[in-house]
């Protein structure tokens, strides 16, 4: 008798003190990516350098034969080509999404999961049809209480063999706060295969694990959807038996571009004296950025960074401060504060699936000495 599903499996579980980095973990790792700092530089992110989180297998699709099948609870259930989805009226959307394990890995005990720092983020031009069109077409039931989406993905996850799927409340579903969008188009291309080809959800301002990818179906139902992605993972507890809180929207943040050059293992910068202009993005689930804060000293002092005027309401907004390096070693930071007053905080607050951590960055700077070479070169 070969093994049960749940041997195959491991439970969820926290690091124990002084443990590394795993291989199951590296292996995630690779088989994903976050997006280099220094492409903070660009408004809308290139595709191959924007975050990707892919729970399973990217699965193999075909674009002329996919089906978006919409049904349940609704009056006409209808399925969708690309081709029928392209003839409604297109919206296109610049979203920042973020993955809800940002930061995981710093956290302390770490949870055995993706090992992200705070790289996995990235904006791009959505471009689809509103999901509100779609569920008018079929007619909604008003007796619906949750609007399910499913992917094309199928894998295995703490025991539980599963396609992945999420769900939204109709509200939200049909709602202009966010504008929820079936998109079938990045940056102005078709999907690559990473980023969800040939159909996918995207949800603004909430972490990227409600924007499902390879979208196949979409299911109203009439009773609370109760499936793995949305009533065990993506839930912030502080153990493992309690309920605890649903993953929603993205919680303020504020990265730093990093300045100078990297040292090649540390990744620590490395700066001259002088003028320097420190440059960087902030988002937040609720729109807009209101405040970003600079430290060169660890978050002891902080001073007020310059905003650039908002053009996108789901997009990052950049920001800078002008900074005068003198030698040494610094440690920059940068908060950031919606217009609901929430600011990111100097610590990680832990929970165990490492969700939603929004702690300030912090940059370590050496500023160095300009030296002359024989040749009277800076060096």
């Amino acid at each position: 008798m070969g093994p049960r599903i749940g041997e195959v499996s491991a439970p969820g579980r926290l690091a124990d003190p002084g443990e590394g980095i795993s291989g199951a973990e590296l292996a995630l790792a690779a088989c994903n990516h976050g997006l280099p700092l220094e492409a903070l530089r660009y408004d809308v992110t290139p595709p191959g350098l924007h975050y990707v989180l892919t729970h399973y297998d990217i699965p193999a699709t075909d674009d002329t034969a996919w089906q978006l099948v919409v049904g349940g609870a609704v009056r006409s259930p209808r399925a969708f080509g690309v081709g029928e989805l392209r003839e409604f009226d297109a919206e296109t959307y610049r979203v920042t999404m973020e993955c809800a394990g940002n930061g995981r890995a710093r956290l302390t005990p770490r949870p055995i999961s993706h090992p992200w720092l705070v790289e996995a983020v990235g904006t791009a031009d959505w471009t689809g049809v509103p999901l509100r069109v779609l569920l008018d077409e079929v007619g909604l039931d008003p007796e619906a209480v949750d609007i399910v989406f499913t992917g094309a993905d199928h894998g295995v996850e703490r025991g539980v063999e599963q396609d992945y799927e999420r769900s939204l409340p109709p509200a939200i579903a049909v709602g202009d706060d966010p504008p929820v969008l079936v998109a079938y188009e990045m940056n102005g291309h078709p999907l690559p295969p990473q980023h969800g080809s040939p159909v996918r959800l995207i949800v603004p301002g909430w972490y990227g694990m409600a924007s499902v990818k390879w979208l196949r179906a979409i299911t109203a139902i009439t009773v609370p959807f109760t499936g793995f992605q949305q009533a065990v993972a993506y839930r912030v507890r502080s153990t493992a038996d309690e309920q605890g809180d649903p993953v929603t929207r993205i919680a303020p943040r504020s990265l730093i571009l990093p300045p100078g050059f990297p040292d090649f293992m540390s990744r620590d910068r490395v700066v001259r004296p002088g003028h320097i202009r420190v440059e960087g993005r902030a988002w937040s689930g609720n729109p807009p950025i209101t405040r970003v804060e600079f430290s060169s000293d660890g978050g002891r002092t902080w001073s007020d960074g310059e905003l650039a005027a908002p053009d996108h309401p789901w997009s990052w907004r950049r920001w800078h401060f002008d900074w005068t390096a003198t030698p040494g070693t610094h440690t920059l930071c940068s908060r950031a504060t919606d217009y609901t007053g929430v600011t990111q905080p100097i610590e990680q607050a832990w929970n165990r699936g490492g969700y939603a951590n929004n702690a300030a960055q912090q940059v370590l700077v050496h500023c160095i000495e300009a030296a002359v070479s024989d040749s009277g070169e800076l060096t």
